[in-house]
């Protein structure tokens, strides 16, 4: 009886071809932002927990309290080493790496850029890089004088218009410095444009005597991380004689780094789902008054059925299963322009935007459940035509014209 029914419905649509695809188009569009939307904040929140994993999950960054943006950014508190020394005694805490940060002209064969150049200690490179690779070169050496690191883009993405390659020299505030490592592609931007020099380096290249502008602590044991973090916030306002109104630094685990992230992200995806949520309407709007216009036209057509045996709980099925095929027929064309647009995205963002951020995951329950929602949607579009197919009489049905 069902397959009697999905042919029926078949059948009418395609009789009706061109008035189903105008009203495929509202419901295909909502779909396919619902869809692009989605899988897109999966792909960002995947990519941003493989980050974390990749830095270490058994860390904690200190960075001074208020200051907005990346490290070195102005703010009126200030972390010095002897916060650093401070750390390093804390029950708990492995080890500690600190960064400088400052940004800088940086001038290659009379091409001439403005970068972030990061100031750190060359034998804490496990706790500041954590399992970030080298794709050529070597990392720094404490005996280093005047010798750098730099980011992917600048061998791969030409940012001075031509490629630097290991032992080229770059010259920062017009001080030379050579290439010993260039970094595998992290798929930040901003990461892969960074330059890196020795703590010593840095303090004489900016005239920087002890400030810190930013702290990673490793933990001993990754289970403790939140435990430790508490014991050194605590440990860290007595020593700088603070308490929890004039605390001047703040303290992030990996969690609270990713929450953070999660609620900004939340914060535009239902943004951005209140206008598919309009798409959407629209193109139930648009199914509701297809369904309507075609219980018109087959009055006489549900008068026969009526007049030959069939029960109302029949229309009623016809016509939601002919609503609900709208919708599904809809939702399958916007998963796959969903599934096309969200490629193409993640391949401007990686050709173009130089970032693996903007990926796509397409989870098999992500389409099933699109699919599942465009049939229901549509059904439910189709809900009150069908009630009034199901009250058409028949006497009066087969007088219609």
């Amino acid at each position: 009886m069902l397959a009697d029914y999905l042919k029926m419905a078949l059948k009418n649509m395609k009789k009706r071809r061109l008035r189903a695809f105008l009203t495929l188009i509202g419901i295909t569009i909502s779909i396919t932002t619902i869809f692009v939307l989605i899988s897109l904040s999966l792909g960002l929140e995947q990519t941003v927990q493989e980050q974390f994993e990749t830095l270490g999950v058994d860390k904690f960054f200190i960075q001074p309290r208020g200051s907005f943006g990346p490290p070195g950014a102005a703010t009126a508190a200030t972390l010095t080493t002897r916060d650093v020394e401070e750390i390093k005694k804390i029950s708990g805490v492995r080890e500690t790496s600190s960064w400088i940060a400052g940004n800088a002209k940086v001038e290659f064969r009379d091409e001439i850029r403005f970068f972030s150049v990061l100031g750190y200690e060359p034998e804490t490179e496990e706790v500041a890089f954590g399992s970030y690779k080298l794709e050529e070169g070597r990392f720094l050496r404490e005996s280093d004088v005047r010798k750098i690191m730099i980011g992917s883009q600048y061998k791969h993405n030409n940012i001075f218009g031509r490629q630097v390659t290991l032992g080229d020299s770059l010259l920062i505030n017009d001080v030379e410095f050579k290439v010993t490592g260039i970094f595998e592609q992290t798929g930040s931007p901003p990461d892969d444009r960074q330059i890196y020099v020795t703590e010593n380096d840095f303090r004489e290249l900016f005239n920087v005597s002890e400030r810190v502008d930013f702290i990673v602590v490793q933990v001993s044991d990754p289970s403790e991380v939140n435990s430790v973090a508490e014991r050194t916030e605590k440990e860290l306002m007595k020593f700088r004689d603070v308490d929890e109104d004039t605390r001047d630094f703040s303290i992030s685990t990996p969690e609270e780094f990713l929450e953070s992230f999660q609620n900004i992200l939340n914060i535009i995806t239902f943004f951005l789902f209140g206008i598919a949520g309009i798409s959407l309407l629209v193109g139930g709007i648009n199914i509701a008054n297809s369904m309507f216009t075609s219980v018109l036209e087959r009055t006489r057509e549900i008068g026969v059925m009526k007049a030959i045996g069939a029960q109302n709980k029949d229309i009623l099925t016809i016509f939601l299963i002919e609503s609900g095929l709208l919708g599904l027929i809809g939702g399958i064309a916007g998963v796959l322009l969903g599934i096309g647009i969200g490629k193409v995205t993640e391949f401007i963002a990686v050709s173009q935007l130089g970032t693996t951020l903007l990926k796509v995951a397409i989870p098999p329950y992500l389409i099933f459940g699109s699919l599942a929602f465009a049939f229901f949607a549509g059904a439910f579009s189709g809900l009150w035509p069908a009630w009034k197919a199901m009250k058409v009489r028949p006497v009066e049905a087969l007088r219609y014209e």
